[in-house]
């Protein structure tokens, strides 16, 4: 059983409160549900099929989220990426893949669908209690880009997964010269997926912007806090357009490096 001071389970609380669990088990959901409860979860919902399920939490708006990767009428990573890129006020929850299914390509499939932490079946009261206060207390930079929404996929924990393939580099996300770099990757693929999925791409572009003005504050960058404001002014101005954008787009890739250009990975 695990050991939940107080204090913990305060720093919980908001998070866990509101809870769905979508799985066409139903031994699966009690057994999950059951544990949340002790962690303080007060307003538990399941469900087992993938529209369903996406109604369900438009209309309950939970704080933490948790889905089974596969179904008869269920694909979890489908049903994440559905929710990331969705207006819902739970976008940005929390999502924890709970499957027996832990091989290293669904793993990274779950990271790839924008979850936050991945939990094999089956699975002890310690596993949970570890990746609920990861999701509640440890918060991952968002990327709002065009291919990929979701938490940084380079601080990503499957917590079952230790093979060659786990990033070495990941203490650098945290510095600001790697936030700059890759919000303005963000942007170079936005303006390319433009013609595919302007939603997102505007979605995507307005984050960046956001991200960039804060980047500019932190290091004094007199300029780049200018294109930046530019770009935040089009973008409030009304519906974005691809040959709008080129100019404040454009002011901006004017004061990155080169280092900066090559960036469709951040898609």
């Amino acid at each position: 059983m695990f050991a939940a001071d107080p204090k913990t389970l305060s720093r919980l609380e908001p998070v866990v409160r509101r809870t769905i669990i979508i799985d066409p088990n139903a031994s699966a959901v009690r057994l999950l549900a059951d544990v949340m409860k002790g962690l303080g979860a007060r307003e538990i919902y399941s469900e087992s099929d993938e529209e369903r399920a996406l109604e369900l939490a438009r209309d309950v708006e939970p704080g933490i989220i948790f889905i089974e990767r596969s179904g008869e009428t269920l694909k979890g990573e489908t049903l994440a990426r559905r929710i990331r890129r969705s207006n819902m006020v739970c976008r940005m929850s929390p999502i924890i893949m709970v499957t027996n299914e832990a091989t290293a390509a669904a793993i990274r499939g779950a990271r790839d669908a924008g979850v936050h932490e991945f939990l094999r079946k089956p699975f002890t009261t310690g596993d949970l209690f570890k990746r609920v206060v990861n999701v509640a207390t440890k918060p991952r930079p968002w990327v709002e880009a065009v291919g990929y929404v979701g938490p940084d996929r380079r601080r990503f924990n499957s917590g079952e997964y230790s093979g060659t393939r786990k990033r070495r580099g990941d203490a650098a996300a945290d510095s600001v010269e790697a936030t700059r770099d890759q919000a303005i990757r963000i942007l170079v693929a936005a303006m390319t997926q433009f013609d595919q999925d302007p939603a997102q791409a505007t979605r995507a572009i307005r984050q960046q912007a956001a991200t960039l003005k804060a980047v500019a504050v932190k290091t004094s960058d007199t300029q780049l806090a200018i294109a930046a404001g530019g770009l935040e002014a089009y973008m409030t101005a009304g519906p974005a357009t691809k040959a709008g954008l080129a100019q404040p787009i454009g002011a901006i890739m004017a004061l990155a490096q080169p280092s900066a250009a090559p960036m469709a990975r951040a898609s």
